[in-house]
């Protein structure tokens, strides 16, 4: 009877010790300043975005979401100086990391292990910017950040040495010093690479020594039994004149459209004394997408029985392989090495498209044959635009231009994710877009297909941005010269993206673009492109322009009618009914009144405004965006200035080439980057 009273209490106090082990370790200090977590359970962190604890303890800082980013931060501020602008204090710093890709090869972006003068980082930008500045801040002395980036992209604007590096960053995303990630051996002194994205746990540890200014940065498998003696990578660098009095220790992370998990399983901290010992084996474990069980049967039943099927049918498999290499042959130049990842075997096109069947086809036009598919291995959903071309000259540059635009990062725009060259043609791979042209929703013949005013509202302020981004906030100014309906996909949601880059071209900001050709579709070209065909942003703000009308009034910009000479200019007919002050006339009849008045009279005049003969009156796309945002109120439209636009229109150019939909012109060329 005793011993059964005895058991659950032992039981009770077992459990009570198990939980103590398990539990976040905080170690008395300077100023409580040190701490240890063998993992997360019940940890009490500041966190944000797609940051969360998982119930095993980890601490998950990405959760596959595209475009996404999360912050995770010790609760209590630092204090790593004696006095108000004395000296920084020495620390050290340790973390056990791992990152899970759908890809084994390829990841997006990384993870930070940042000191900060503040917790809020909400103005960060996600994707390149791995949640830590933005692209008006980024290398701003005012940011006072302090950081260790394990980065699995190479952005170049940030002087990025691969997609495989750890990097010590003062206040922005250009690295003081980097180093491709790895560790030298104690033993000889030589290097071992080590993949980020190995899904396999790391750890990192981060001195700072506050008498020779120095920061070290090391990193070694989980498994190795000691820190190594040479550190991965060193810089001299003053942090006293960049981080503040009251200071925050954490983590920052960020994806872009590969689905990749940032993990934490450990970290410690402590100031004039090395970061204390995880306790290793309660570090939670990462999750695996593939379990080892099924590895092991997979090794142990299905390879000897394959391997046996194999050396039976040498014969066969020679014969298909000879016959398959003709099939997927490609042109390849020795050029092409350097755009690496960017280049897509014709073989996954082939079988992700189902042999480029006509069932799969999505439609055709002036520059090609567009498929859909599903990438074999990743299954990512995507469309393969086919292209002829019959010579060498020239396709360095376009390709050079493709790979460029390949690298622009905005959620209006359509991903181009790479492409693949075959004998006499050029195939390129955009990300799939579900709901297909928003040409097919306005001029539709089915009901089901009338987009809703909001719907149209959220498009036109979807590519305004868009464009904002081409023109201003990328590290190249790039003009479309190809802004129309059909050139805007819907994705998932119904948002619209701005596709089809195959007119675009860059050109550095600053720099007088000069085009010797005129290009685009007629009814969305500017006036001033008859005279000199100079691509320019302003030429697009004119195509936008007509493209606002369009998308308001659900009728093409130039509409032709049954007799030869009767043509119908869009823009003259929204003017004629703004001068009647009739401009609700003006909305698409098929939307049935049911549309916000105000917001209808707003995309109007930016419409007009955009759409207007001379280019220096035109705005520019930032004041498009505070126009559509409400920050400042767009110029009335006078009578004298309506007068203008119906006057000095482009009806010759009309004349000149009679189809509203067809496209003109020859790709130019890439002028040189910076």
């Amino acid at each position: 009877m005793a011993m059964s009273k005895m058991a659950p209490i032992s039981m009770f106090f077992l459990k009570l010790l198990l939980i103590g082990l398990s539990a976040p370790q905080f170690i008395a200090g300077d100023d409580n300043h040190r701490f240890v977590y063998s993992g997360f359970a019940d940890a009490s962190l500041a966190l944000d975005g797609t940051a969360s604890v998982m119930p095993s303890g980890l601490l998950e800082l990405t959760n596959g979401t595209a475009m996404s980013m999360g912050h995770a931060f010790y609760p209590a501020p630092l204090r790593l100086r004696h006095s108000p602008n004395g000296m920084i204090q020495s620390f050290s710093a340790s973390f056990v990391f791992g990152i899970i890709s759908i890809y084994y090869d390829l990841s997006s972006q990384g993870l930070t292990m940042l000191v900060a003068q503040s917790k809020d980082f909400t103005k960060a930008m996600p994707v390149q910017y791995l949640g830590l500045v933005n692209g008006s801040n980024n290398g701003n002395t005012t940011n006072h950040i302090f950081a260790v980036e394990l980065d699995t992209w190479q952005n170049p604007e940030f002087g990025d040495i691969n997609n495989n590096h750890i990097g010590i960053n003062i206040n922005g995303l250009a690295s003081v010093k980097s180093h491709p990630a790895g560790f030298f051996h104690d033993q000889n002194g030589t290097f071992k690479n080590l993949t980020l994205s190995s899904q396999e746990a790391m750890q990192v540890w981060v001195d700072y020594d506050r008498e020779k200014t120095q920061i070290d940065v090391t990193m070694a498998p989980l498994d190795m039994a000691t820190k190594p003696q040479q550190p991965t990578v060193s810089a001299r660098y003053n942090l006293s004149v960049v981080l503040t009095d009251v200071a925050y220790i954490g983590f920052s992370s960020s994806t872009g459209r590969i689905d990749a998990r940032h993990y934490v399983l450990g970290w410690s901290f402590a100031v004039n004394s090395p970061a204390p010992a995880f306790n290793l084996t309660m570090l939670p474990k990462l999750p695996r997408h593939h379990p080892k069980g099924r590895q092991s049967w997979v090794l142990e039943v299905v390879l000897p029985v394959a391997t046996a099927v194999i050396l039976l049918s040498l014969g066969a498999v020679a014969f298909i392989l000879v016959r398959r290499h003709f099939r997927y042959s490609e042109v390849r130049d020795d050029w092409e090495v350097e755009f690496g990842p960017h280049r897509f075997l014709y073989k996954d096109l082939y079988h992700a498209t189902g042999g480029f069947e006509d069932k799969n086809l999505l439609g055709v036009g002036g520059f090609g044959r567009v498929y859909k598919g599903v990438l074999p291995r990743s299954r990512l959903k995507i469309a393969v635009k086919r292209v002829s071309h019959d010579s060498k000259q020239g396709m360095k540059e376009f390709i050079a231009e493709i790979v460029s635009i390949g690298r622009l990062q905005n959620r209006n725009l359509v991903p181009l994710l790479g492409y693949c060259r075959r004998k006499g043609e050029l195939l390129l791979v955009y990300e799939y877009m579900p709901n297909g042209s928003l040409d097919k929703c306005l001029h539709g013949k089915e009901d089901n297909t009338v987009l809703s005013w909001a719907q149209r509202f959220q498009i036109i302020k979807g590519i305004a941005s868009g464009l904002l981004y081409l023109h201003e906030e990328w590290e190249k100014v790039v003009v479309h010269r190809d802004i129309k309906a059909s050139n805007v996909l819907l994705d998932d949601e119904m948002n619209g993206r701005l596709g089809d880059f195959g007119l675009a071209r860059l050109y550095d900001h600053g720099i007088d673009p000069q085009t010797t050709h005129v290009v685009g579709t007629i009814g969305y070209l500017a006036p001033e492109l008859a005279r000199s065909g100079n691509a320019t942003p302003p030429t697009d703000v004119f195509s936008f322009g007509m493209f606002v009308l369009e998308v308001i009034c659900g009728q093409r910009p130039v509409n032709h009618q049954n007799t030869q000479d009767s043509q119908l200019m869009l823009v003259d007919w929204v003017i004629d009914n703004v001068q009647k002050e009739s401009f609700c006339d003006a909305v698409d009849a098929r939307l049935k009144g049911r549309f916000d008045v105000g917001e209808a009279y707003l995309t109007i005049k930016i419409g007009l405004l955009c759409s207007h003969p001379f280019a220096n009156a035109r705005p520019s796309m930032r004041q498009v965006m505070q126009y559509l945002d409400g920050e400042i109120e767009p110029p009335e439209l006078s009578s004298e200035a309506l007068v203008v636009m119906q006057n000095e229109g482009f009806e010759p150019y009309i004349i000149s080439y009679p189809v509203s939909t067809t496209s003109i012109g020859t790709m130019s060329h890439i002028s040189e980057g910076r």
